[in-house]
């Protein structure tokens, strides 16, 4: 049995890969039995077919008070978790309160406003000084103010939450720091929900209110949902906008592709095929298993951890032919970065218009956009749950 320590290391000058290690579990079998921070060995699912089976298993538990939840660090109650980490028919109830925002046509309806704020920010870039960190002037905004407009959050706020929310993430702060960041947040998602409770407004924190005042929500669920649905929704498509940029300009053929093309459907499949490829949820799914079950050959025993490394699943071979080439016209809809499942990300539709505004628009308004430091100086987020890049200096 392996005692492989997880997380892995990425290999060096190979920042968009797998670890190693972990590849090489992969060819040798579908589950294997890796080691976490607190000396707890749960199996670790490497393959593609597998971890969607496991995801749709009810037998599988999001809670991490299940007997045998794989966290590795202690995971604060006042971390804003909400029902990302709670099992049905709790999870369906909390998540169908904000799955009619998420719809399909109403995040359509909300392009010409993404549109906007990318056209604003790439003014201001192609009007201020260069070089310029891409993360702080295009990446990190931009789905912020997203965010913010969907949620009813104020922008000018942005400083206090995504400094808190950077701390959420890292895998390395100690859990009390993580707990005071978390508690942060929470307060005040839980002051912005009491004033829309007194005047709401036209967004989706007001929308939480009326299910308060009619007895369908705590004032604690909706702050705890609030938090989820800030911290997710910026952090997760400000990783994507910056890692996929760099991901492109070290690939120019396929950065040409792209830029020279204002086809939505060939935008689409690069959108996809980065989620692919980059997969910045880096960390593994992590379930705890309530009935023993069998999966590959393998039993998996009632109180064990599994975690699902995504990151292999979309490198899998026998589903992605020649997984660790990027190829923009790929199209792989099968991909796990978002999950699968009643887990799935409920953000899917929305990180998907920005980022198909994203690419659409950047390369093409700044044709020469190019690295302004060599990719070994680049700052990787290592330390995060999310993967992604510190800053990114760029010219053009």
């Amino acid at each position: 049995m392996t005692t492989l320590p997880y997380p892995a290391a990425r290999a060096e000058g190979c920042p968009f890969d797998p670890p190693p290690a972990l590849r090489a579990l992969r060819e040798h079998t579908p589950l294997t039995r890796v080691r976490l921070a607190d000396g707890s060995t749960p199996w670790l699912v490497t393959r593609h077919a597998e971890q969607r089976t496991l995801l749709a298993d009810p037998r599988l538990s999001s809670d991490p008070a299940s007997p045998g939840f794989p966290a590795g660090v202690p995971i604060s109650a006042d971390a804003g978790i909400s029902f990302i980490l709670k099992d049905d028919p709790e999870h369906a109830r909390l998540r169908r309160m904000v799955t009619a925002p998420f719809a399909v046509k109403r995040i359509e309806a909300m392009r010409p406003v993404v549109q906007r704020i990318v056209d604003e920010h790439i003014d201001a870039l192609l009007t201020g000084p260069k070089p310029v960190d891409l993360v702080r002037a295009f990446a990190l905004p931009v789905p912020s103010l997203v965010i913010c407009d969907l949620l009813g959050v104020p922008y000018t706020d942005h400083d206090f939450f995504q400094r808190h929310s950077n701390t959420l993430i890292n895998r390395e702060a100690g859990a009390a720091e993580r707990a005071a960041a978390g508690g942060e947040l929470f307060r005040y998602l839980d002051e912005l929900i009491g004033a829309k409770l007194a005047s709401p407004g036209d967004d989706l924190l007001s929308g939480l209110t009326e299910r308060i005042h009619r007895g369908e929500l705590t004032r604690g669920e909706a702050g705890q949902m609030g938090v989820l649905m800030l911290v997710a929704g910026h952090e997760t498509t400000a990783n994507m906008i910056a890692l996929g940029t760099l991901a492109l300009l070290e690939h120019p053929g396929q950065l040409a592709l792209l830029r020279s093309s204002e086809d939505p459907e060939l935008i689409a499949s690069a959108v996809e095929e980065l989620l692919r490829y980059l997969h910045i949820t880096h960390n593994g799914r992590r379930r705890a298993v309530t009935a023993d079950l069998e999966v590959a050959g393998q039993t998996i025993r009632a109180g064990e951890g599994v975690i699902l490394a995504g990151d292999l699943g979309n490198r899998d071979p026998s589903v992605f032919p020649d997984p660790d080439r990027l190829d923009l016209r790929r199209n792989p809809r099968r991909h796990v970065a978002f999950g699968f499942g009643v887990h799935q990300c409920l953000g899917q539709t929305l990180a998907r218009l920005e980022l198909q505004v994203v690419y659409g628009t950047l390369y093409r308004r700044i044709p020469t956009l190019r690295l302004a430091a060599p990719v070994a100086e680049i700052p990787f987020k290592h330390d995060g749950s999310v993967y992604g890049v510190y800053r990114l200096p760029v010219t053009w």
